[in-house]
């Protein structure tokens, strides 16, 4: 390509031959059946290769929308191009709610499920846990159909790309619910500690916000749901915000949801940003590291030990919840989860650094890292922290013999 296409946050430049846009699903299945490689852009919204190939590069998003509501499976099914913001709308018009999602309504729905992003909440799921049903186009143009509770299924859901080209996905619904949600500045990290799991459990979503600078935690952003009772004025000693917050303090909270207590419907408070708006410090990079929800009140001190080493990198942290699934390349993959995510600054080796000293005070807790975002885990690492991982790799074998959807990053991590 003569114009270098790069990922939302520009440090990325795709290496790719060519950029198919397919209107269709028969010109979708025509161009993978004759590309040599190929791989799958969603929004952009990775930090590393894993989008990347030295082949064809297709993206959805001129597909037409399919927004299909089946009112008796409570299920809606929507094309591999569709985002948060395409769907939500008008699944809350309908009546209807996803349980939960990303903190980004504009990224794929199809990008969030294949490499395993998740909202918050101790008891909601990885978001790809809410799929019930998939398409794929195959190596050969062929469309598999593949449903919840079939052999392989929970192999095929969290697939990185590596089998295939997510055309369609059929996703739960829950009818729609309203939300309010309150911030509160200020928690005392010692507090945060030794309250974690309490605070985390007491609303339907709870994030932390931190810079990971001195003895105090900027932000807990709570999401209850409607009728759970008053917003306290306080948590733990946070104080409540007296206006719009933004994740990272000082910028403009006006570009997020609702806040103060204001009761909206979820697809306007679920979101940290309001739909429409652009989420960004301007340039920046991400990682997201995940370890046992049992191990977070130490790993977060361990963090806090560390922070010198790697805060002066960030722009901002977050600490999510996330429930344990049954999907193989899952981060929640069996066990309650705790992610710490990192939203860096854009000096690349400056960066690496401070994720090199953040997997390193982590390391006594096993963490599995986001695959879309920034890491420097060793590939035997990673490997050895998905006990499915032989079977993915038989998976991959056997529906994608020649690699084709394969590229340098996901082969050199599981397959090499």
């Amino acid at each position: 390509m003569s114009d270098a296409l790069r990922n939302w946050a520009g440090n990325i430049a795709f290496g790719a031959s060519s950029l198919a846009r397919p209107k269709s699903i028969e010109e979708l299945q025509d161009i993978v059946s004759q590309a040599d490689k190929v791989r799958t852009l969603g929004s952009g919204h990775s930090f590393n290769r894993i989008a990347d190939t030295g082949g064809t590069i297709i993206s959805l998003s001129q597909l037409e929308r399919t927004i299909r509501i089946d009112a008796v499976a409570n299920t809606v099914t929507v094309d591999g191009g569709a985002t948060y913001a395409d769907v939500a709308p008008k699944l809350h018009q309908a009546g209807y709610a996803l349980r939960n999602v990303a903190s980004l309504p504009n990224i794929t729905i199809a990008g969030a499920v294949v490499t395993a992003t998740h909202g918050s909440g101790d008891a909601n799921q990885n978001l790809a846990a809410a799929v019930a049903a998939i398409k794929i186009v195959g190596p050969t143009g062929e469309i598999t159909a593949m449903r919840r509770g079939e052999p392989d299924f929970d192999g095929a859901v969290v697939n990185l790309g590596a089998l295939g080209i997510l055309s369609e996905l059929t996703l739960d619904l829950v009818p729609a619910f309203d939300v309010r949600q309150n911030v509160y500045l200020d928690l005392p990290v010692l507090t945060l500690v030794d309250n974690f799991h309490e605070l985390m459990g007491r609303a339907y979503s709870v994030s932390v916000f931190t810079r990971w600078q001195g003895t105090h935690a900027d932000m807990v952003w709570v999401k209850s749901l409607d009728g759970a009772g008053t917003p306290a004025d306080e948590i733990l000693g946070a104080r409540a915000a007296t206006g719009p917050s933004h994740p990272i303090p000082g910028m403009d909270g006006s570009v997020c949801t609702g806040q103060m207590g204001l009761v909206g419907p979820w697809h306007e408070r679920l979101f940290h940003f309001a739909i429409g708006n652009t989420a960004s410090a301007g340039a920046e990079l991400q990682s997201e590291l995940f370890v046992a929800r049992a191990d977070a009140p130490a790993a977060i001190a361990a963090l806090h030990a560390a922070q010198d080493q790697f805060s002066p990198a960030l722009f901002i942290s977050e600490i999510r919840s996330v429930a344990a699934d049954q999907l193989w390349l899952s981060s929640a993959y069996q066990q309650d989860t705790i992610g710490f995510h990192f939203t860096w600054k854009p000096e690349w080796e400056t960066t690496i650094a401070a994720v090199k000293a953040v997997e390193a005070a982590l390391a006594p807790f096993a963490p599995r890292a986001h695959w879309a975002k920034v890491f420097t885990l060793p590939a035997a690492d990673v490997r050895s922290r998905y006990p499915r991982l032989a079977d993915f790799r038989a998976l991959a074998n056997r529906v994608d013999p020649n690699g084709k959807f394969r590229n340098d990053f996901v082969t050199a991590l599981l397959f090499d």
